[in-house]
């Protein structure tokens, strides 16, 4: 499979491991050797592994938590780094996210994700 391909599928098992609420699915994807940090949407850096992993875990404790619909997903890969940027719509809110992976052991692994809302075209 084309590294771009796994990297797809890295980034859809991090949003899978989101929306199944799967908080050992979320612990497996992001990297145990990269430094790791994180930015959601309206909140400060995270940097650490156990810090992000952290708030994940509050996030998917949220029984109203919403689910992520994922699309426009480009994956670039530059040997052992992975950019990817996507849309996301959370609760009907328009978001843009840049997860950024790195191959661990032969697996891609998150070590950045970052997610912020953008400008909508306002309609005439």
């Amino acid at each position: 499979m084309p590294a771009d391909d796994e990297v797809r599928e890295a980034n859809a098992a991090f949003y899978r491991a989101f929306n199944t609420k799967d908080l050992a699915a979320m612990n497996a994807i992001w990297a145990e050797e990269a430094a790791v940090t994180c930015v959601h949407p309206g909140w400060f850096l995270l940097e650490g592994r156990d810090l992000v992993l952290e708030s994940y875990q509050g996030i998917l404790g949220n029984v109203a938590q919403p689910r992520i619909v994922v699309g426009g997903v480009i994956a670039t890969t530059y040997g052992d780094i992975a950019v990817v940027v996507c849309r996301e719509f959370v609760g009907g809110a328009p978001l843009l996210a840049t997860n950024l992976f790195v191959r661990e052991g032969g697996e891609w692994r998150i070590f950045h994700h970052h997610s912020g809302p953008v400008a909508q075209l306002e309609q005439a």
